[in-house]
């Protein structure tokens, strides 16, 4: 029964680094397009996370954790857009260093992660209720 409630452990880690994973791919793609508020401002800068491996004392297991949420040092591109509020004196506009086939890519893995760790969830509660179901066969 250890065992199973240490999957559990790891998988809800594991769910909840997916999730926090997400939230920042999610809004690196709402923000494809934000530049800049005045003239030759910086626009929108991709935001990266960054897990790391972290001793569970109640388990002995190693959890996954966000360690961080950093920046992406990535050159923004820049477009010619006079009318843009952005735009510099020769009319370009730096534009967030936000790839969306990257992105894209991202959000598959983690959703991929994310359904891999429910699945360890479910299998290992039905393996609980099976093994609560054989002890009180047992009695």
């Amino acid at each position: 029964m250890d065992a199973l409630q240490a999957a559990l452990r790891v998988a809800g880690s594991g769910l909840a680094a997916q999730s926090a994973r997400l939230r920042v791919v999610s809004e690196n793609m709402a923000n494809v397009q934000s530049t800049g508020t005045v003239p030759g401002a910086d626009p929108y800068r991709r935001k990266t996370v960054t897990f790391a491996s972290e001793l569970d004392q109640l388990s002995g297991m190693d959890l996954v954790q966000v360690k961080d949420v950093g920046t992406d040092p990535t050159a923004f591109s820049v477009e010619h857009d006079p009318g843009n509020p952005a735009a510099d004196s020769d009319g370009n506009v730096k534009m967030p260093n936000v790839n969306m086939i990257a992105e894209m890519t991202d959000m598959r893995e983690t959703n991929r992660s994310y359904e891999a760790d429910l699945q360890v969830i479910k299998q290992s509660r039905d393996l609980i209720a099976m093994t609560i179901d054989l002890l009180k066969g047992s009695s």
